[in-house]
């Protein structure tokens, strides 16, 4: 079976609850950092594993965005190349080895691969031994010689003989692995010092309302981020893409932490107006937050300031309204392009 982006069976309900990404070989470590906040927005428990690959449990995923698995994977697919101009392989599976193993298998630059529990020994069965993740050239040389060529041959092969082949430990996982057993959990790294979120223009740009708007919406993604996390930022660095390759950053210190948009709001904007564009072509943005503690760590002095008070509220109501219904339920009117 080849693997050109199409689910293996219908898994609707629960079933295949892990997820693989595999990013773009040599993915600079801030785009590999923001696909990981991407991550982030489909489920809680995401597991780096640097450079580009990540591991994500779907399980209460699935039941908060009622979505079935592959949805999901396309979900991530669009909002990465939307986004960030990143395409991504994305496995899905019932365990870390055939949500790996799917992912590898994926042609070309992206694509979705998803495996249900029921069909997990029809799948793997006829797979090459050096396809089923964790069984590296060594590793299936040997068991080629042996006549083991295919994962359906290692699985039916008694453990005690692949031990001998391969090793005791390497020889157990191997002929467990070949069989759809894992029992490993997907478990959630501690969160990054920073957090980032980008943009990638269609076509180069000079047109400062829609750059602007761009900003605009990267301080709305980094605050939900943020706090969604319950985290804040002491800084901010905005890093601008020109035509040629140039690229030009800043860092500035926020006055105190914040998560909230009205603050990111104004450095950034302060940041952009710093770089003081005139005919540079744009062909993206990355905002990121540096310098991160926990919201619980910042000191909320109380204002007089009705106004501000208001905007945090309507925050607050905001943050509500895209964890039910999604990132994109409330988006503030200058992101809208006018339609002439």
């Amino acid at each position: 079976m080849t693997a050109r982006g199409t689910e293996t069976g219908a898994s609707g309900a629960a079933a295949a609850s892990v997820m693989h990404v595999r990013c773009p070989d040599r993915l600079p470590e801030e785009l590999y950092r923001q696909v990981l906040e991407e991550l982030s927005e489909l489920s809680p428990v995401v597991q780096a594993q640097p450079p580009s690959a990540a591991l994500v449990e779907l399980k209460g995923a699935l039941r908060f965005h009622g979505a079935e698995p592959r949805r999901l994977g396309e979900l991530l697919r669009i909002r990465t190349l939307s986004r960030l101009g990143v395409d991504v392989r994305v496995g899905i599976g019932p365990t870390i080895t055939v949500a790996a193993t799917a992912s590898g298998l994926i042609d070309g630059p992206g694509g979705v691969l998803a495996v249900a529990p029921g069909e997990v020994a029809d799948w793997l069965g006829p797979l090459p031994v050096e396809a089923l993740h964790g069984i590296g050239p060594k590793q299936s040389a040997a068991l080629r010689e042996y006549g083991i060529h295919c994962v359906g041959l290692l699985a039916g092969v008694e453990r005690a003989t692949v031990e001998r082949l391969l090793g005791g430990r390497a020889g157990r996982l191997a002929a467990d692995r070949a069989r759809g057993i894992d029992p490993r959990p997907v478990t959630s790294r501690a969160l990054p010092a920073s957090a980032g979120v980008g943009h990638t223009f269609p076509r180069q740009t000079l047109d400062g309302a829609e750059v602007r708007a761009a900003l605009l919406d990267l301080v709305v993604r980094l605050g939900l981020v943020l706090r969604r996390r319950g985290q804040a930022a002491r800084a901010l660095t905005l890093t601008l893409r020109f035509a040629g390759g140039a690229s030009w950053e800043r860092t500035r210190r926020l006055s105190a932490a914040s998560a909230h948009e009205e603050d990111l709001r104004a450095l950034a904007y302060r940041l952009i107006d710093a770089a003081g564009l005139q005919r540079g072509r744009l062909t993206g943005l990355a905002l990121r937050g540096e310098d991160l503690v926990a919201a619980g760590r910042v000191a909320e002095q109380i204002s007089l300031d009705r106004a501000r008070e208001a905007r945090l509220r309507a925050e607050e109501v905001s943050d509500r309204i895209r964890d039910k219904f999604g990132s994109g339920a409330v988006r503030p009117a200058a992101t809208f392009r006018k339609v002439s």
